[in-house]
């Protein structure tokens, strides 16, 4: 299995390796940089797909015996698209998550205490979300993220389990403070760049490509063509036989403390 641990302990040997050849034979010094490029890629690809459980494991996707799907929403509560969102799911009768970033929270709280009494869930996403989330100190981050988890609360009167790392960075400082908060991980298998989409057919094309049980599908409150579309990828999804249920369900965890 690609992990960090295996990945280093690989890396180490070939290391090993090509000093003894360098000792006997001589080896140029392209081969060390290639052996640093090959590690630094993989460190890459293990830090920014979420689904590769690199640094830890996230849970990404449900049971593939369950013909079903969860939709998730990311970024908000947003003034100005969050409730048209609510509305839309209320209308279609459909649970989803949002993972909140917690300095939005103050002046939209009644869009929180909604969401929960609509019977979506909520995760923690961070309270600042900043570019540069994943190269704060662990402690640094533990401390945004439960703060996260104080305006949550402060509103709901719930601790949220479940975190999701902005931009779904994933480097050993965020693996030690999702450890040390005792968070379940939640990534996605199906990423629309609803936020990058081109056009509303684009992005309801490339949201229904290749679903399959057990997906856990990312949107997010501000995407631009996202309400468009989100009623056409319901009644699609559901035409093609998937129930749409809340992520807690789909992963058979519980989302709060």
């Amino acid at each position: 299995m690609l992990n960090a641990r295996n990945t280093r302990i690989v890396f180490l040997v070939l290391l090993l390796l090509t000093l003894l050849l360098d000792w006997k034979y001589g080896v140029p010094l392209c081969i060390y940089l290639l052996l640093l490029l090959g590690y630094l890629l993989l460190l890459f690809y293990g830090s920014y797909f979420i689904q590769s459980d690199f640094f830890l494991r996230s849970l990404w996707k449900g049971s593939k015996n369950r013909k079903a799907i969860a939709i998730t929403f990311d970024d908000g509560p947003v003034k100005d698209f969050t409730p048209r969102l609510l509305d839309l799911l209320k209308c279609e009768n459909i649970p989803a998550a949002f993972f909140l970033i917690g300095k939005s929270i103050e002046g939209n709280e009644a869009l929180v205490k909604r969401m929960v009494d609509e019977g979506h869930v909520i995760g923690n996403h961070s309270y600042s979300h900043t570019y540069w989330f994943s190269l704060n100190k662990s402690e640094t981050m533990f401390s945004d993220m439960k703060k996260c988890d104080d305006e949550i609360f402060r509103v709901t009167g719930k601790r949220p389990k479940f975190f999701r790392p902005p931009y779904g960075v994933i480097n050993p400082m965020v693996k030690n403070a999702i450890e040390k908060g005792s968070y379940a991980c939640i990534g996605w298998s199906i990423r629309t760049y609803d936020t990058n989409a081109k056009s509303a057919e684009q992005l309801l094309q490339k949201s229904l490509k290749n679903l399959s049980n057990g997906d856990i599908v990312l949107f997010h409150d501000w995407g631009q063509f996202t309400i468009g579309i989100l009623s056409a990828f319901i009644k699609e999804a559901q035409a093609h036989g998937f129930e749409i249920i809340r992520v807690d369900e789909l992963l058979n965890t519980k989302a709060y403390y």
